[in-house]
């Protein structure tokens, strides 16, 4: 379903042409998890719905293949927050920012129903922003530096799934709580986060809102970054040595 989701995007324009090859990478990690979710991206996943919780301008940051697939969770999870989504891409162009929003605005109705009634309007009032950018990331080149002064540039935690790494250092640089999903623990954007979540994108966001929804965030152990990926990468060679 995934694979189909993102073959009819990308037929639409809303992707690049390396779209496919960068989830077809991330589907061999996928696989030595056994394509479930582990114990180590569990616990990543309540830290990170805590920073987030805790944060005083949290933002969640979408690419076209997070957009495609977990964007209306993760529309969900920006209204329970009350925080803007921001779309940053690679290879942009106006026909693609243009897809991505209207896409993005489609799906309101989708995500208002993976929430309680009580609150499911709140997905009305989140902003998408990426159109008309208004700041830049210091240090990175490129269109990805683009940024907008009310969403990423202004946040002080922010949630990147299928980040790069050049960007992600350059958060890191000013200072930012960067979370991000990514099912290679060995890559430069795992290693340089403040938290990562190495889990398919689709599979934690549920769960991530499940975590923003919920009220078991209080007391979390000290977060370890390290050790998590450490752990991540151990489960993933154990499902390599046994034929998974």
């Amino acid at each position: 379903m995934a694979r189909k989701k993102l073959t009819a995007a990308a037929s639409k324009g809303m992707l690049a042409d390396s779209a496919l090859i960068a989830h077809g990478r991330g589907e061999a990690f996928d696989y030595l998890l056994n394509e479930k979710t582990c114990n180590p991206a569990r616990k990543a996943i309540r830290e990170v719905a805590a920073r987030l919780q805790d944060a005083s301008s949290p933002v969640i940051s979408l690419n076209g293949n997070t957009t495609v697939l977990a964007g209306t969770t993760l529309l969900a999870c920006a209204a329970v927050l009350s925080c803007p989504i921001e779309i940053n891409i690679y290879y942009r162009t106006p026909e693609r920012m243009t897809a991505l929003r209207e896409y993005l605005e489609s799906i309101r109705e989708e995500a208002k129903a993976l929430l309680p009634q009580s609150i499911a309007n709140q997905v009305d009032d989140v902003p998408i922003l990426g159109a008309s950018p208004n700041g830049e990331i210091p240090g990175l080149e490129g269109p990805r530096a683009k940024c907008h002064s009310n969403g990423i540039l202004g946040a002080d935690v922010i949630l990147v799934p299928l980040e790069d790494g050049d960007r992600c250092e350059a958060l890191i640089s000013m200072g930012k709580t960067v979370c991000v999903i990514d099912l290679n623990p060995l890559s430069r954007t795992a290693k340089m986060a403040t938290v990562t979540i190495v889990d398919e994108v689709t599979r934690c966001s549920s769960l991530l809102l499940e975590d923003l929804l919920g009220d078991n965030l209080d007391s979390l152990p000290a977060w370890n970054q390290q050790q998590n990926l450490d752990d991540s990468l151990n489960i993933m060679l154990r499902g390599l040595s046994n034929g998974k």
